[in-house]
């Protein structure tokens, strides 16, 4: 024991340790987080008080901070994937105490909502869909393309922008614009959208209310910090369904103003005609009217034509 306490005794007092060691402290030391830290507890922080301390700060400097070192959350750095650090001068002594990073938070949302509302699966390619795949070159698409691109400008300057009813015929890209949509809204500002397949989701409405879970789903969808309501329109809609749970989705996010966005086959006007007449048959123009109101104070029209990709 005592030769091997001589031995570390040797190596610390060594130059080229001594070095170093100094050049380490110096390099911690100048980060400009650390320094604002240390002028914020100056009081508290004596030289003796940050030398003790090295280690938490040397800690604290080699974690990444707002995903500034991570290109992806399951490429984190951090010693907790997806927890960023924050330096706190706690009980004597520096502290370090670890939060959720905005990419774990956006993660941990997005499982929350596919753990809630299994309908909202989406085919894959619409999940990895990418502005850059999509063909610019075709006039038929681009005005579409360009609004959903602005609609992305738009909300990273104002979160109150206003949604997009994106229309038109078959397999022409709808659905998969608005994955184009969600993904950089996710990469570019780390926002949760919720994509909403419609018809599914109405079906799963029906068996909430044998379960009690519906209470629950709705409040979901209806708080989500961006909706996207895939192919409305191609339900089968009875009053309940346009009044109860379409109707409530709506109205929560006009008073909220929560960007909104649709697909669908109806051109405004066809889809007033839509929800007009419920399963049994019963015209009810004033209630129709009422839904429309609401699309179109939380989406601006756009047409997206073209070929039918599907084929």
């Amino acid at each position: 024991m005592k030769r091997i306490n001589e031995s570390l005794k040797k190596m610390t007092n060594s130059l080229d340790f001594q070095s170093r060691f100094e050049a380490m402290r110096n390099e911690i030391l100048s980060d400009p987080s650390i320094r604002n830290f240390i002028e914020k507890n100056k009081s508290d922080l004596s030289d003796e008080a940050i030398q003790k301390n090295l280690v938490k700060l040397y800690e604290y400097k080699t974690q990444s901070k707002k995903c500034d070192k991570c290109p992806s959350l399951s490429q984190c750095i951090n010693i907790m994937q997806g927890f960023e650090p924050e330096l706190l001068w706690r009980r004597g002594r520096v502290e370090l105490d670890y939060h959720r990073c905005s990419r774990k938070i956006n993660d941990d949302q997005k499982k929350e909502n596919e753990k809630l509302i299994k309908s909202l699966y989406v085919p894959k390619n619409i999940l990895n869909a990418r502005f850059d795949d999509l063909d610019f070159k075709d006039p038929d698409r681009h005005n579409a393309i360009k609004a959903a691109e602005e609609f992305v400008e738009n909300y990273i300057k104002d979160k109150q922008t206003k949604g997009l009813y994106i229309y038109g015929a078959f397999g022409v890209g709808k659905s998969y614009l608005l994955g184009a949509i969600a993904n950089d809204l996710a990469e570019e500002n780390n926002t949760s959208s919720l994509i909403m397949y419609f018809p599914e989701f109405v079906r799963e409405m029906k068996q909430s209310l044998s379960d009690q879970s519906l209470d629950s789903k709705l409040e979901k969808v209806k708080s989500a910090p961006v909706l996207m309501i895939d192919d409305i329109g191609a339900e089968s809609m009875s009053s309940w369904v346009r009044d109860d749970i379409l109707g409530t989705i709506l109205q929560f996010r006009m008073l909220e103003n929560l960007p909104t966005l649709f697909t669908s086959n109806f051109k405004l006007d066809d889809l007033e005609y839509h929800l007009t007449y419920s399963q049994r048959g019963e015209q009810e123009g004033l209630k129709a009217k009422r839904i429309m109101e609401r699309i179109k104070y939380l989406a601006l029209p756009v047409e997206m034509a073209g070929m039918n990709r599907r084929h």
